[in-house]
């Protein structure tokens, strides 16, 4: 039995996580901004207030004597950019993530956690097309690659203090929020279809190897740097649309054009009609066993 610490512990990913460690029997304490939306949690999981992570570490009674700190801070990226929302997105990772190592640094050697799994993403490599992409690929230059490469650099500045794993994270699939979740509207009403021609790679994930592959990155020691979390089996987005009309049994053949896309999200349209080909190299080297490695069982599965 672990005690594990949850940073962003209220989005879809920070709920399903914490189900699962409660479930096989670890300690959970959830940081949250407002602990007045973690109502839902699971009975037993502790709740300490952080308001501010962006200016300041997280209280020291709440890492003290972790066995683990799972990093999912950040803000949204599916929404129409400002320079406002630009640089939220940007501080709440960079900044958020400075504060955790300093909360570690400040901890005694004996009270420290050992393993810090820190939230990235597949943004990292920028828009790549068709080429087949692993961990050691180098950094796109875009706007959300330079802001995760930033991100990441903050992470690792613990290496000295913890064994440290960055899970760049893909598309999670999940009814209940994220791509998936604003598809299934226009979909279901035979709306639906691929967006920008659709040639653009989709590197999707199952929220519950998101999550097995979370708890893979806490237990196996061998996992450290870099980690994309990620099915084996990227697909286009056309290729995503129509199977998600098949498993739906609607048609999936109304395109949406690039400039429609442009303008209801502005600049962070490029992150839709653009895409990269992401492989889980190092989760699959580690022996990870998924779940849904295939995206028409994975959506079957997920829509019932």
């Amino acid at each position: 039995m672990a005690r594990v610490v949850v940073a962003g512990a209220t989005g879809t990913i920070g709920r399903a996580l914490i189900g699962a460690l409660v479930r096989r029997g670890d300690t959970v304490t959830a940081l949250s901004r407002n602990p007045a939306v973690t109502d839902g949690l699971p009975d037993g999981v502790r709740v300490v207030a952080w308001p501010e992570p962006k200016h300041t570490p997280p209280p020291e009674d709440a890492l003290a004597g972790a066995d683990v700190l799972v990093n999912l801070l950040g803000e949204p990226i599916a929404q129409r950019w400002s320079e406002e929302v630009k640089r939220e997105i940007n501080d709440s990772r960079v900044l958020g993530t400075r504060s955790l190592v300093q909360g570690i640094e400040a901890l005694s050697a004996d009270r420290r956690p050992r393993v810090l799994v820190s939230q990235s993403a597949t943004g990292f490599y920028g828009a790549r097309g068709s080429e087949t992409l692993e961990e050691d690929a180098a950094p796109g230059t875009d706007f959300l690659a330079r802001t995760v490469v930033d991100w990441e650099r903050e992470a690792s500045a613990a290496d000295a203090l913890a064994r440290v794993a960055i899970t760049r994270t893909g598309v999670v699939l999940s009814p209940s929020s994220g791509a998936l979740a604003q598809m299934l509207g226009p979909f279901r009403l035979g709306l639906g279809g691929p967006v920008a021609g659709g040639h653009q790679y989709v590197s999707w994930i199952h929220i519950d190897d998101e999550v097995g592959a979370l708890l893979e990155c806490i237990d196996d020691r061998s996992l450290r740097g870099p980690v994309n979390l990620t099915a084996p089996n990227p697909v286009t987005n056309a290729e995503l649309s129509k199977t998600l009309g098949r498993v739906l049994g609607r048609p999936a053949v109304v395109p949406v054009p690039g400039f429609a896309v442009r303008l209801l999200y502005g600049e962070m349209a490029e992150v839709v009609t653009t895409g990269h080909r992401v492989l889980p190299a190092r989760l699959l080297g580690a022996g990870y066993s998924y779940r849904q490695p295939e995206l028409e069982p994975a959506l079957r599965n997920l829509l019932g």
